[in-house]
């Protein structure tokens, strides 16, 4: 792939906006890790963590990108990352597993055990986008460096205020996994040769995810508000003598 094309900017722009997206809980790890440090070694934290599970997540994700050549693998990564997309949207992450650590070797250990356990949904991801190129891959995790260092937090607040934009993110894992499944080489006679299938099946795919989240999330609205009210109409009771 020409790194002067369309199609290579196109990816690496994909796979910063995925780090970026994906960079939120990062960001949660590496506060909750590095709370209890002295301001002095909080840095270093931040840096030597954010280093080394950077680190992990290039040689992980090549293998990945490795991997994604044998057979249907490239089809089964996609329906995988469809999920994610999916669980993006109406997981609740819980983070009160996360120990915030006194020194800055626990501090560093921490947050690079936390991110590798946490960052599989990253690794399919970049993979998928970098379409088996590995400069795309190191290129775009070395670049997600600063990304998650300064921009996940500044991001994260953006997510708070404006909450649609998960929704982009999530079509956008959505179409890079239907892209998986359609470049799956064992599909070609059925994908390859039928550009109007191809698009087609894409297309859905990206619209299940996102109009199952938005129905995912009103149910859990609409279950959260009858709760409330129940718990309220309970409350209004008078104690039977």
């Amino acid at each position: 792939m020409d790194i002067f094309s369309l199609e290579f900017l196109t990816s690496l722009l994909t796979i910063i906006f995925i780090d970026l997206l994906l960079a939120g809980d990062n960001a949660i790890v590496i506060g909750l890790a590095a709370r209890n440090l002295p301001k002095e070694h909080q840095k270093k934290a931040i840096w030597y963590g954010t280093g080394g599970a950077v680190l992990i997540r290039v040689v992980a994700t090549l293998l990945i990108v490795y991997l994604l050549k044998i057979p249907f693998l490239l089809a089964v990564g996609g329906v995988v990352l469809l999920w994610i997309a999916f669980k993006l949207l109406v997981q609740e992450e819980q983070h009160e597993d996360i120990k915030a650590s006194t020194t800055l070797g626990g501090a560093v250990r921490t947050i690079v055990i936390a991110d590798a356990a946490m960052g599989l949904d990253n690794v399919i991801a970049v993979a998928g986008a970098a379409h088996g190129s590995e400069l795309l891959v190191i290129m775009g995790l070395v670049i997600s460096i600063p990304v998650v260092v300064w921009g996940s937090t500044l991001f994260v607040r953006l997510l708070n205020r404006f909450p649609w934009i998960v929704y982009i993110g999530s079509a956008v894992l959505a179409y890079t996994a239907a892209k998986m499944v359609t470049h799956e080489p064992k599909l070609d006679a059925i994908f390859h040769d039928n550009p109007v299938l191809s698009w087609t099946f894409i297309a859905v795919m990206t619209a299940a995810v996102v109009v199952g989240g938005l129905w995912a999330n009103a149910f859990k609205k609409r279950k959260a508000l009858a709760k409330a009210a129940s718990s309220v109409l309970n409350g209004d009771k008078l104690p039977q003598k």
